[in-house]
């Protein structure tokens, strides 16, 4: 497994990260015990999680059972700032709450420290600055090394990293994001603007929950047991028309190339200039699948050819 700097900082991701948002929820211990071990086994070494995750809470206590003294390998990533309780008072990007949400983090966890810690979702009641100056106190005191962001706008990452610049406090190394062949709303402002300021990539949902992998068929029920299966408003907005079309080119393109679906979608990613591609499993046959996809290399010409296929009309 190859390694990829993030962003600006020294920190050092497999191509391949682990979404860890099925622990908890779809699957339990022992079958996320397996995805780990198999994540683990494989060189996979990001493993992004969130304290949202697993029914609020479960994942992140299951990867603190998990992963032991193995825990050292890793970049462990974790979120904060989505609703923690049902009244939804518990999130936001407030000092008062992430001196508790990180705290509360640590501990499922099972670690003294969390490599990269990441705002969830932008917070509008709280100003940019005080979330950066409770984050850079987190640094500074050892429990978090690095800092990401996740979900927001172009302008709301420049506004952060000319707030940090300008009080000298820590800058966010990272951005995470909705981002595939099917999905590239991001090309637009943020991806431009994350590159001008040195802001790492870190896109989420490469498979366009599965639709990319190959295991949905047009005309056909969704198979039992599968994301989109389980989440019918999702189901309605991926399924198109459009989609399907775009997905049936895109398949004979990696069939000619003597590859898969799924690994064009990893390939493609990686080529765009993601640091990281951070994908959900709950087996371990689906992390060595993902595994496999980043050894394609897809040169300008593949990507010229791509632009073509999705944007046919």
């Amino acid at each position: 497994m190859k390694t990829r700097i993030l962003g600006r900082s020294g920190l050092r991701v497999s191509e391949v990260g682990l979404g860890c948002n099925n622990f908890g929820s779809r699957i339990d211990l022992e079958a996320t015990r397996a995805v780990v071990h198999a994540a683990l086994d494989n060189g996979i070494t990001l493993f992004d999680t969130a304290d949202a995750y697993g029914n609020r809470g479960g994942s992140e206590t299951y990867l603190g059972q998990v992963l032991g003294e193995r825990r050292k390998a890793i970049v462990l990533a974790t979120k904060f700032g989505n609703p923690m309780d049902e009244a939804q008072t518990l999130k936001g990007g407030a000092r008062r709450y992430i001196m508790t949400a990180v705290e509360a983090s640590l501990k499922r966890l099972n670690t003294d420290w969390i490599d990269l810690y990441q705002l969830h979702r932008p917070d509008a009641d709280t100003p940019i600055e005080e979330t950066l100056r409770a984050l850079d106190d987190l640094v500074r005191a050892g429990k978090v090394r690095y800092i990401g962001a996740s979900n927001l706008s172009a302008w709301q990452l420049v506004e952060a990293d000319w707030t940090a610049r300008a009080a000298n406090l820590t800058r966010f190394i990272s951005h995470q994001d909705g981002y595939s062949l099917l999905n590239r709303e991001i090309e637009t402002e943020l991806l431009p603007a994350a590159r001008s300021y040195g802001i790492g990539l870190l896109p989420y949902f490469p498979l366009a929950n599965g639709l990319l992998t190959g295991k949905y068929k047009r005309g056909q029920p969704l198979p039992p047991g599968t994301r989109l299966a389980g989440n019918r408003a999702r189901a309605e907005q991926l399924l198109k028309d459009a989609n399907w079309e775009k997905v049936a080119r895109l398949e004979t393109f990696a069939a000619g190339h003597g590859h898969s679906l799924l690994e064009l979608a990893f390939a493609w990613l990686l080529a765009k200039g993601a640091a990281s591609v951070i994908a959900g499993a709950t087996k371990p046959e689906q992390i060595e699948a993902n595994v496999r996809a980043a050894a394609w290399t897809l040169n300008s010409a593949n990507l010229e050819e791509i632009d073509q296929l999705v944007d046919h009309a």
